[in-house]
């Protein structure tokens, strides 16, 4: 039997190489996309085929349609199956604005590519899946949202970016109920503040604010904290929660006297 195959956007840095890390230790061999060109990611992706998968590099814009109808195309072609969606490409606005300044060129900037990238990418991954599992139902497979807490937590300085967030909460319920008849589950993982390049220009700031309680646990969220939930879920040990949250913010989000 050919080993399980998983496709994690954004997945050569920050969150998106946590959990390609893990899914590799975990022995899926990965397409793994990304928007810079392939010579600039040739030591990455030689680190994950280090753990002995096959690991192809699938270039290309998420929010475009021809882009992703190509990355699907891609993984057909070189593995003939795909067992595991990880969305979890996202940006973050240009520049930081209030609501009341937001643009609509940032907002339609964000949502694209975190919202109505990952809606329609699953669209026509799990309509693979489904077809997968009509011809082998010992066919395994599952959906992976990579959200993050500010689906729920307000930033008025990036009101844009929370609306994708929150909407791709909803994303992660609508397709648990719609494959719910051909048990694919659908999961949501809602990372808290975590150490990436995106929030490298923050470090500073939320040093500070962790040290004055801000998490239970007080250190930064690593993308291995978000890889083991990744790889958990994808092993099935959760094969009864599907439509599920699974937290990885340090008890951020706990309510707190």
């Amino acid at each position: 039997m050919s080993k399980k195959v998983a496709f994690i956007t954004g997945g050569t840095r920050g969150i998106g190489l946590g959990i390609a890390q893990k899914m590799a230790m975990e022995g899926y061999d990965l397409a793994v996309n990304g928007m810079r060109p392939a010579d600039m990611v040739n030591e990455v992706i030689a680190s994950l085929k280090a753990n002995g998968g096959d690991v192809v590099y699938i270039q290309g814009n998420i929010g475009a349609k021809e882009d992703r109808d190509r990355m699907l195309k891609e993984i057909k072609t070189h593995y003939g199956q795909l067992n595991v969606l990880v969305n979890n490409a996202g940006v973050a606005p240009k520049e930081r604005r209030d609501v009341l300044e937001t643009t609509e060129d940032s907002y339609d900037y964000v949502m694209g590519i975190n919202l109505k990238g990952p809606y329609f990418l699953t669209q026509i991954a799990a309509s693979w899946m489904v077809e997968q599992k009509n011809n082998d139902q010992n066919w395994e497979g599952c959906i992976i949202n990579v959200s993050s807490i500010s689906a729920t937590v307000a930033s008025v300085n990036r009101g844009e970016y929370c609306m994708s967030k929150a909407g791709l909460s909803m994303v992660t319920q609508l397709f648990a109920v719609r494959l719910g008849e051909h048990d694919i589950p659908v999961y949501e993982v809602r990372p808290g503040v975590t150490a990436t390049d995106m929030t490298s220009g923050v470090k500073e700031k939320y040093d500070k604010m962790i040290a004055e309680g801000l998490c239970v646990q007080k250190r930064w969220g690593l993308p291995e904290d978000v890889g083991k939930a990744v790889a958990s879920l994808s092993r099935g040990d959760f094969p009864y929660s599907t439509g599920q949250v699974i937290m990885v913010d340090g008890g951020l989000t706990i309510s707190r006297l």
